[in-house]
């Protein structure tokens, strides 16, 4: 077991830490004012990278369409709630709920198994 041959128990592990950096380069993104302040432009660029390749390696043990639906639900969310945590996006009844549909999709794929 590796990082280029990982186990199912480690590819989650990979593809958890790939879907939480996705709202990190979507935030630092934004923060880029359309990449005219370096960092954030930087760091934009660092956390997409780290997260494409540790997806690419979760999908060495797991079900492609379960993977990507974790990574992009991942995604989703996390940037829907840095949104309205940092960037005074609005917090209302149905946001909330859709991100609540979003996590119970998720969580559905997993439990129907396939890996």
């Amino acid at each position: 077991m590796s990082l280029l041959n990982p186990s199912i128990g480690l590819a989650w592990i990979l593809l958890v830490v790939a879907g939480l950096l996705e709202p990190v380069w979507a935030g630092a993104m934004k923060a880029s004012d359309g990449f005219t302040k370096l960092w954030p432009a930087v760091l934009t660029l660092a956390s997409a990278w780290s997260s494409f390749v540790l997806l690419g390696l979760a999908l060495k043990a797991l079900p492609v369409g379960t993977a990507y639906a974790v990574w992009t639900g991942m995604g989703a969310v996390g940037t829907a709630l840095l949104g309205i945590a940092m960037f005074n996006e609005p917090a209302n009844a149905v946001r909330l709920g859709s991100i609540t549909l979003i996590i119970a999709g998720i969580a559905g794929l997993k439990l129907a198994g396939g890996e």
